[in-house]
Formats: structure tokens, sequence, C-alpha cells
């Protein structure tokens, strides 16, 4: 049997819980970008070229509002910070190709990135290609279909983006099943408390901030492994 068709439903089923968060979401975004103005394939080519998620979102109001492209760069560059650490921690998994190593680095979102680290340590380099080119494919789907809908639709869509928030309940779950470690969710989850009573306006911020604290201390007390 070939060994790409045994791993195809792998890939494909690692990549189902993201394609029930990435075609909604990417619909609201291709819905959106067009009726603030774009032409239909604004969205699917923005999605494609650039793949940022709450990035994409952001921009839309930006653009709407004449924003100069420094101040979106920086205001991308800003929400987009954490990216930088999910490379660091992933130096020792990604591919040796250097192709495969710069697309994977390109198309690191957040769901890319929980996926990728719960493979196991033997998945082959076109296991983590695949299932984020995949991811990657879900994301500009939704942005198309989006678009058409928006180019003959002229209501509002509400409510579709809870669909964000499932996806990352689900990610979370899967990467402590992986883990089997309560301690990320319980930092999450008291950070964010800690953050809201002190500044709920950049709560999500200082959160984030306060877990990678967090992190880095609890990777330093764990003990290093000597090799005998």
């Amino acid at each position: 049997m070939n060994a790409a068709a045994v791993r195809a439903p792998s890939i494909m089923a690692l990549s189902i819980p993201v394609a029930m968060g990435y075609v909604p979401l990417g619909m609201v975004f291709g819905f959106l970008l067009v009726q603030a103005g774009a032409v239909w394939w604004v969205p699917p080519l923005a999605s494609l070229l650039v793949f940022a998620g709450a990035a994409q979102f952001m921009a839309i109001p930006l653009l709407g509002l004449g924003a100069p492209v420094e101040g979106i760069v920086l205001t991308t560059a800003i929400v987009n910070i954490r990216h930088v650490f999910y490379g660091l921690s992933l130096l020792d998994k990604l591919p040796v190709s250097r192709l495969a190593r710069a697309y994977l680095v390109w198309v690191l979102t957040d769901e890319n990135y929980s996926v990728i680290t719960t493979l196991p340590k033997n998945a082959s380099s076109r296991q983590m290609v695949g299932v984020a080119m995949l991811n990657h494919a879900w994301w500009v789907l939704g942005a198309l279909i989006g678009a058409a809908v928006g180019v003959r639709a002229s209501t509002t869509l509400v409510g579709i983006d809870f669909s964000l928030a499932a996806l990352f309940a689900v990610l979370a779950v899967e990467q402590w099943r992986a883990s089997q470690r309560v301690l990320p969710i319980i930092t999450a989850v008291v950070a964010y408390a800690l953050a809201l009573l002190v500044v709920p306006a950049q709560a999500l911020l200082l959160s984030m901030g306060l877990s990678l604290l967090v992190g880095i201390a609890s990777a330093r007390q764990q003990p290093s492994k000597v090799t005998p």
C-alpha cells in the first residue's frame, strides 16, 4: 500500500477541527472585506498571500479608514508578535528542507502551531507540511465563499464569529490530551483573570505576557536530560 495513502487520512483527521473554524471565519472575512468595497478576488488572494487570521480582520477597518501602510504594518507586527515565540519553540521540529521550513514559518498560525505541536516526534515533514497546507486551503476556501456571498448579499452576519472561540476550545483540549499537562491551562485562566481585573482593555495582551513568563520559568525549573 502506498505510504502517502496511509498518511492522508491522519492529515485530514487533524485538519477537520481547524476546517470547522477556518471555513466559517474565512467566510466572515471575505464577506466583510467585500462589503467594505473590495472586489471579489481580493479576500481569497489576501488569504493566500497573507494568511494572518486576526490581523486580516483588523486590517478591514484600517483600510476602510485609509490608514497609512506603516501603521497597518506596525499594528500587524504587534498583534502577531507571539508567532516569533511559536517559531522559536519549533526550531528542532521544523523540516530540514529550506522550502518546507520557509512555508511552515510563513503559515504558522495559532491553529497550525497547535496541530503541529500535537504530532508525534517521528512525524514526517510531509505530514507537517500537508496539514499546514490543508488548513491554509480551508481559510482560502472560506474567504472565497464569503466573497461570493458578499457580492450579492446586503445583510450582515451576526454570531458566526463564535466559531473562533469554539475552535480554540477544541485546540486547547487537543493540546491537553497530547501533553497531559494541566499547568498551561491553569496559567492561562489565572493570567487572564488577573489581567481582566488590572487592565480590562488590554487583558488579552497582558495575560499572554504573564503566561509567557510562567512558561519560561517552568521550563527553567525542569531538570535537563543528561546523555550517558
